[in-house]
């Protein structure tokens, strides 16, 4: 079984409880994702989140395909992670860790991605064609818009990794 590993950490001028009330809102997940991705909430984000949480999203990771992405909110403890992992969708495998930590800075940010791909060697060559970079370009764009939000942390660099495991 081959896991990919998706790791980024970013620093923002902003409090642990700011970036909690802002990364702990499902609704704001469109507005940190590339609007060519078709993101869409369909239910599950009107309530504060909590653990076992069921969110359901429609998603377009590719032009003229269209998917349903189910997520289960399986782990919270409030102001510092959550978890969140897939239930149907596009991976075969899909588990993101959340985690916020201050700093002498404002916050850091680290999103940790352990994911699959589904059809065995056809879905790894995708991984290495176009999925790794598409994640890629998601978080870079999620980077580039929190810093529209919240703004820049002088001096400091935002990290982006990309793994197999």
């Amino acid at each position: 079984m081959k896991l990919f590993q998706l790791k980024s950490k970013q620093t923002l001028p902003i409090t642990q409880q700011e970036a909690w009330d802002f990364l702990s809102n499902p609704s704001n997940l469109k507005i940190i994702t590339p609007s060519s991705m078709g993101f869409e909430v369909l239910s599950g984000a009107d309530r504060k989140m909590f653990s076992g949480q069921i969110i359901q999203y429609t998603v377009s990771p590719f032009p003229g395909y269209k998917t349903r992405w189910v997520t289960e909110i399986t782990n919270v403890n409030e102001g510092f992670y959550f978890v969140d992992e897939q239930r149907f969708g596009p991976y075969q495998l899909w588990h993101h860790k959340h985690f916020l930590k201050t700093t002498p800075n404002g916050v850091e940010m680290e999103d940790i991605i352990d994911y699959k791909v589904p059809f065995g060697i056809l879905g790894q060559l995708a991984n290495s064609l176009f999925i790794k970079k598409q994640l890629k370009t998601i978080f870079k764009y999620r980077e580039e818009k929190l810093i529209k939000l919240f703004g820049k942390v002088p001096g400091i660099q935002n990290e982006l990794e990309l793994k197999k495991i």
